[in-house]
């Protein structure tokens, strides 16, 4: 199939990595795309939107249905639910419902990609092995990145297409209203700390402070998730994907003190969730003061996710190098990368 013909559907497409894979694809052209989200992608370009519940498997037939030529299904989505279980069965169905219907709507798939995380290894559970290689054994289930691969194996035994999954940890880019953005709840934290008179102090375990952790810049991702996708070498194989390098956030924490010219504090663990819930007044103030954009406090930045990373007081590190035997030679520095992204965010009146 050549590449003008191919077609791409790609959910989570609101979200912060479907996001940045959508702009990619456009980007790089030769691409049909179809984007499925709950709500429309603020992203520009020539593509048709479509609004799906994927978790009710009638939506899913009577709106994806109807493409009987999608090439390549980029499984992008994620659901967070405040109980354990349901979290899993959620994203266990979604994908279960997606890959389903497309795969009985279009005889020319050629491929699915499902991006996972380190979750895989079991790093959400306390000190793993590390570095982590894509072989692991695995850890005492349940964890839905399990359901989604098993299926995903059984499901293409005597099938044409190939699959791949992407491992990546702590993707991080430019955008709002994702709750997995930790770029923008470091910025939004560090000027509420501002305006309130305090340095900057790391908000996490002193654990954590030391350790080892790595991110992933979404750009990064999506141009590894169409490597994955269309190199023939990387059929029915995971991968994991950083930025391949490693930070500590003692380290950086200082650049960002100066990065926002604050005053460096010694860290002290506090609970963002609890402590910035009554910030919202502060927030309004700094926008209108500063003449931001007026995003609501609670769209700019999910304190859960930021907790949650800064909670990990042991190393966080995969290893990318078997991406890089495959093919993929792609680098990006961590410390530039969060600047550059305060920077954007800056210059988008984001955070002033």
């Amino acid at each position: 199939m050549s590449k003008a013909k191919r077609t791409a559907l790609v959910t989570g497409a609101s979200g912060l990595a479907g996001g940045y894979m959508l702009a990619h694809l456009l980007e790089q052209g030769g691409w049909d795309i179809v984007a499925v989200s709950r709500r429309k992608p603020l992203i520009p370009g020539d593509y048709r939107h479509i609004a799906v519940d994927l978790l009710d498997p009638a939506d899913c037939r009577a709106n994806l249905g109807p493409l009987t030529n999608i090439s390549h299904l980029f499984y992008l989505a994620i659901t967070e639910r405040s109980d354990p279980g349901e979290t899993v069965s959620a994203n266990a169905n979604m994908f279960f419902n997606l890959v389903k219907t497309v795969e009985a709507a279009s005889p020319v798939l050629e491929h699915i990609h499902l991006s996972q995380g380190t979750r895989w290894y079991g790093n959400h559970l306390g000190p793993y092995k590390t570095p982590t290689k894509e072989d692991d054994p695995r850890h005492m289930p349940p964890n839905f990145y399990y359901d989604q691969q098993d299926f995903l194996e059984e499901f293409q035994k005597g099938k044409r297409w190939t699959w791949s999954v992407g491992r990546p940890h702590a993707v991080c880019g430019f955008s709002t209203g994702g709750p997995m953005n930790l770029t923008l709840a470091i910025a939004v934290y560090a000027n509420v700390c501002k305006a309130l008179g305090l340095p900057l102090s790391f908000p996490g375990k002193p654990g954590a402070y030391a350790a080892l952790y790595q991110c992933t810049d979404a750009a990064l991702l999506a141009k590894a998730v169409e490597w994955m996708a269309t190199d023939p070498k990387c059929a029915n194989q995971a991968f994991n994907i950083t930025n391949s390098d490693l930070i500590r956030w003692q380290n950086l924490w200082p650049k960002f003190a100066n990065f926002f010219g604050m005053e460096l504090a010694s860290p002290r663990h506090i609970n963002l969730a609890r402590s910035m819930a009554d910030k919202g007044p502060i927030w309004e103030a700094i926008v209108e003061k500063n003449g931001l954009q007026k995003f609501r406090f609670e769209e700019i930045a999910a304190w859960g996710y930021p907790d949650n990373v800064f909670a990990s007081d042991y190393d966080i590190v995969s290893d990318t190098s078997k991406a890089r035997r495959f093919g993929f030679h792609d680098l990006v520095d961590t410390e530039e990368m969060f600047l550059r992204m305060f920077s954007d965010f800056r210059r988008e009146r984001i955070i002033p």
